[in-house]
């Protein structure tokens, strides 16, 4: 099979940690990807993907804290930095079932995307995530990603963080992994990295002073901090 090109078009991604204690320390919530899929197959990752044309335009019960913000605001269009903390909300929901929200009625039509959340009686709400980490995917590869990774406690969910009834067929074997032994598990490199990074911010640790930015958008890959 050909190599994929290298200039495929590389498309805004959000990721979403979400975080919990356990009794073997911090746990956070990874699934399966299938073994057909396009990108990442049979690897366990975080609930994610990319940004929808209409998240811009989707309304947040509340948004990110302002030092987040700014950093994903950081060379790139305001609107795109809104939608990239829904699609975090969006995804988690598509492919857990489980709902980042405040109880609230939706102000006019619901998007398609968003009616079976609408529907549980719930607003979308950012102002649990952090955002901790950026990665481009490298060239070369059959889907290319800039991918901003976000954190989050599971106080915030709605409901139980256990209760993966809701969740669609994107991901398999939803559970919850002890951060200690995450990586004995078939995870891609980049998660890896990103499990590094936030292991002291899943302890309870505040902000990070900047976001790592694993950048990979030009010919050499650079190593990044958005301060």
């Amino acid at each position: 099979m050909a190599a994929p090109p290298a200039d495929m078009p590389v498309r805004d991604a959000a990721t979403l940690i979400l975080a919990r204690p356990g009794p073997e320390g911090p746990e956070v919530l990874m699934g399966q990807r299938g073994a057909g899929a396009a990108f990442m197959p049979d690897k366990f990752v975080f609930p994610g993907g990319a940004v929808d044309a209409e998240d811009a335009a989707i309304a947040l019960a509340a948004p990110i804290g302002a030092v987040c913000a700014a950093r994903l605001a950081a060379g790139a269009d305001p609107a795109l930095a809104h939608a990239l903390t829904v699609a975090a909300v969006r995804e988690l929901w598509e492919e857990t079932g489980l709902i980042l929200g405040r109880p609230g009625q939706w102000d006019g039509p619901v998007p398609p995307d968003w009616a079976e959340f609408a529907a549980t009686g719930h607003l979308p709400c950012a102002r649990a995530l952090r955002y901790v980490f950026r990665a481009i995917t490298p060239p070369g590869r059959p889907r290319r990603f800039d991918a901003r990774f976000f954190l989050a406690d599971a106080a915030a969910i709605a409901g139980d963080s256990e209760d993966f009834s809701r969740a669609t067929e994107e991901l398999s074997h939803l559970h919850w992994v002890p951060v200690a032994t995450a990586r004995r598990l078939n995870l891609p490199f980049i998660t890896e990295v990103v499990l590094a990074e936030v292991a002291a911010l899943m302890q309870g640790a505040d902000l990070p002073e900047s976001v790592p930015f694993f950048d990979n958008s030009g010919a050499v890959s650079a190593f990044r901090r958005i301060a």
